[in-house]
């Protein structure tokens, strides 16, 4: 409407729709908070996990008691995935349906082909879930650190949009006014 009002006339109404419609879309992309929050968890959760199966699957415990004891454990949106998988495994159903339950969570395709790799051919699965976990730990202080240095970047802009005017004012301006004084 504010779009059609400021424009005016039948190419306002055009303008006005849109700046409707392009909102629309740009408001169904945001994530809504619950659902990040339950990403963000899920991530967070991935590596203790990781490292939680392979601790009970060292312990002697077979694959599906081992899941479900870790999500009994963990608590959370990843403890509902992992009831899932482990409820499945138990019921008898395929490895490939079971674990298929993780992929919607990021970096977790990495420990379902573990799995299936472990289930198709027998190796052992505790290993690979603690290099795993180790991995997805050093992934996420990866990002952390990129992050910190992606803020120290970004935060140079501000400072000098403000500094810059200052010191130019302050500093240059006195210098340049008695040097022109002098000159005329």
């Amino acid at each position: 409407m504010a779009a059609a009002t400021v424009v005016g006339g039948w190419a306002g109404l055009l303008v006005g729709m849109l700046a409707g419609l392009a909102a629309d879309r740009l408001l169904r992309r945001i994530e809504p908070r619950a659902v990040r929050d339950r990403r963000l968890r899920e991530i967070a959760d991935l590596p203790l996990a990781a490292d939680l199966l392979a601790a009970a699957l060292r312990a002697g415990a077979p694959v599906d008691r081992s899941v479900l004891a870790v999500a009994e454990a963990l608590g959370g949106p990843m403890a509902d995935r992992l009831g899932q998988v482990g409820r499945t495994l138990l019921l008898g159903g395929e490895p490939a349906e079971a674990w298929s339950q993780l992929l919607p969570v990021p970096d977790a395709d990495r420990l379902v082909a573990a799995a299936l790799r472990s289930s198709n051919s027998g190796a052992a699965l505790a290993g690979a879930l603690t290099r795993l976990a180790d991995d997805l730990r050093a992934d996420r202080s990866t990002a952390a650190e990129a992050a910190a240095r992606r803020a120290g970047v970004l935060i140079v802009l501000p400072l000098g949009l403000c500094f810059l005017p200052a010191f130019i004012l302050a500093g240059l301006m006195p210098v340049i006014v008695a040097v022109l004084g002098d000159v005329l």
